[in-house]
């Protein structure tokens, strides 16, 4: 468990949420992101750190018990709607280092933090909760 006196953190409806300048910090200190996005958007932007595992939120429920127990998991998605789901779940079923990433890729992007952008790769959409993949060259 990252134990750090610069963190703060904050709880919102049952769940422990870091910022994303936070959530950064601590991967730099062992914790593992785990963004459960969907394939198409992993695929286009990613979050640029050492520890990140991908699990699809349409799959967590069947692949969440291969996630480890030993490290600090911080879920991430889009805006942290769907990965405080995630959180909610993993507390349900025993997990007690786990924390959801307040803002998601929206708001890491925003405080400017390290991405990965696959500039082939494009996607449509009027907002983050519409957003799906464009066929290439279009």
């Amino acid at each position: 468990m990252i134990k750090n006196d610069s963190l703060k953190g904050f709880f919102a409806h049952n769940v422990l949420n870091y910022t994303p300048a936070e959530c950064y910090r601590m991967c730099k200190e062992g914790a593992t992101i785990v963004d459960v996005r969907e394939g198409y958007m992993t695929s286009f932007k990613m979050f640029d750190v050492d520890n990140i595992i991908y699990i699809p939120f349409s799959r967590f429920t069947e692949l969440y018990n291969s996630l480890p127990c030993d490290v600090t998991l911080i879920f991430a998605d889009s805006a942290g709607l769907k990965s405080r789901e995630c959180v909610l779940y993993m507390v349900k079923n025993g997990y007690t280092n786990v924390a959801n990433m307040a803002g998601g890729m929206v708001e890491w992007e925003r405080d400017g933090l390290p991405v990965k952008v696959d500039k082939n790769f494009r996607l449509s959409g009027s907002c983050m909760c519409q957003i799906k993949a464009r066929e290439k060259g279009k």
